[in-house]
């Protein structure tokens, strides 16, 4: 795997003047490798340095572009926050980086943000990661909320968890109690309960909780986000991946995705969580590899015709 610790970032103008947090793996000035663009969960929350920890090892063989999303990290907190904006986001990456087709990867919340853009422009996409996910926003956010009340490794309050995955937060201390109380359950059960608090790739360095993004994103996104009749007009390969202790997003929503992909693959990892990058790490590099290698999606080199934005 390739060394890129020193890679240095950028900041990215959109076409409406909104900086974003960018960094690329694996650069090389020819643009040679083909581009992965690696999209992170939690907004309001997560940082570019999950897909970092779960993609940066493609950076060999990919120029890997992971960017706090607006609103997340150091990116400017500007909205609007809505899957249109989001997706001209990528849009507006794809062309910066001189790319016409690339990979899009996507974790948890950047899962639904990738189903977004794959149903949008999926005629730009050689390849799609989905880790995480699920296809109906108001069935997904309550079956999280159910699954991790009646979880007997922790003992949130009921009425927050409600407001966290409603997108009702009260306050940025509201969503961070919310957060802190239920992160036992973004891991895989452990033989020694000492050792059940093993940090998820989703929350890796500094938090920052921002309530306003997140209530965007549950509050008003997520109940309008429905992929089911969508998803067999997505033609790119794709890989979906879930954690069989996955409480957040069960096995069952990345079965239906994957059903519903023509030419999809389902790995599910036995002994993960929300987090086969942080869980199971070298088995999860070996699916990812694979799956590039038998797709032949490292070997393609597409460049955008027109200037970057």
């Amino acid at each position: 795997m390739a060394d890129d610790s020193t890679a240095a970032i950028s900041k990215v103008q959109m076409d409406d003047g909104v900086q974003l947090n960018v960094k690329i793996l694996g650069e090389d000035s020819m643009h040679t490798k083909p581009l992965l663009i690696a999209l992170h969960g939690a907004p309001g929350l997560s940082t570019l340095a999950e897909p970092v920890e779960s993609f940066g090892f493609l950076s060999d063989r990919f120029r890997v572009l992971v960017y706090d999303a607006r609103g997340s990290g150091d990116s400017d907190s500007i909205g609007p926050f809505d899957p249109d904006r989001w997706t001209k986001d990528i849009e507006n990456l794809r062309m910066w980086a001189s790319a016409d087709k690339f990979v899009l990867a996507g974790g948890s919340y950047g899962a639904f943000v990738a189903l977004d853009y794959a149903v949008r422009h999926g005629d730009r996409l050689c390849g799609l990661i989905l880790r995480a996910g699920w296809t109906v926003g108001k069935v997904g956010s309550m079956t999280a909320v159910a699954n991790i009340l009646k979880s007997k490794r922790v003992k949130p309050d009921a009425a927050r968890q409600v407001r966290l995955w409603s997108g009702t937060l009260h306050s940025d201390k509201d969503f961070e109690d919310a957060i802190m109380e239920i992160l036992p359950i973004y891991s895989p059960p452990r033989v020694s309960s000492s050792d059940d608090q093993s940090e998820s790739a989703d929350f890796k360095g500094t938090l920052i909780f921002h309530s306003k993004i997140q209530n965007t994103a549950f509050g008003e996104n997520m109940p309008r986000f429905d992929v089911r009749n969508q998803l067999q007009d997505i033609k790119a390969p794709t890989l979906v991946l879930v954690g069989r202790h996955d409480y957040a997003t069960p096995v069952s929503g990345s079965k239906e995705i994957a059903d519903g992909i023509p030419n999809s693959r389902l790995e599910i990892f036995e002994n993960s969580g929300h987090s086969p990058s942080s869980d199971v790490p070298e088995r999860s590099r070996e699916v990812v590899s694979y799956f590039v290698k038998v797709r032949g999606l490292s070997k393609r080199s597409p460049k955008a015709n027109g200037d970057a934005t």
